[in-house]
């Protein structure tokens, strides 16, 4: 039995849900819409988004639980929008917004450009932080995942672009002979 898949989720004010081929839910800040997952079925009662599956095999019970969590994920997406911060650490590192464009100077001979995908946006600071917003979880968390790529943090040293509040455990440098 799916606990999380039975749960209903009920919808906040000004958030409107279609359902057909495909759920297409709508916002005060946005529209996301997604296919319907093999095996289970959305229906819109009294405010609230039921989720069923066809049978108990095992790919529909994973499929329930998956499709009220992608559903979830746009309402909460479309009314409250999502964010992933991170942060530069290194001397001579940082970011500068221009436009639709980011560019990183994180200690390699060129600067990164690197182009904000559609729907989203990025905000920079001047203490090095980074703030990734928009209202599809799965997009923000691939954009803040591959800003990260560009220089992981070293586990040495500590230094390159981390999410906030990660913890790095540095590991010990090369004893010197006595």
């Amino acid at each position: 039995m799916s606990r999380i898949g039975n749960k209903p989720i009920v919808l906040p004010k000004g958030v409107t849900v279609t359902v057909g081929d495909a759920v297409t839910i709508k916002g005060p800040k946005g529209e996301l819409s997604r296919g319907v997952v093999d095996g289970t079925s959305v229906a819109v009662e009294d405010g609230k988004i039921l989720v069923s599956r066809a049978t108990d095999s095992r790919t529909h019970r994973a499929n329930h639980g998956l499709m009220r969590s992608l559903l979830n994920n746009m309402v909460t997406g479309v009314s409250a929008g999502f964010e992933r911060r991170l942060e530069i650490l290194g001397v001579g590192y940082k970011a500068q917004s221009r436009g639709k464009e980011v560019v990183f100077n994180l200690g390699y001979s060129h600067p990164i450009n690197f182009k904000v995908p559609e729907g989203i946006t990025v905000d920079v600071d001047k203490q090095g932080k980074i703030s990734v917003k928009g209202i599809d979880k799965e997009v923000v968390g691939q954009t803040a995942a591959v800003i990260r790529g560009f220089r992981p943090p070293d586990a040495y040293k500590g230094k390159g672009v981390r999410y906030e509040g990660e913890y790095i455990r540095l590991k010990a440098g090369k004893a010197a002979k006595a």
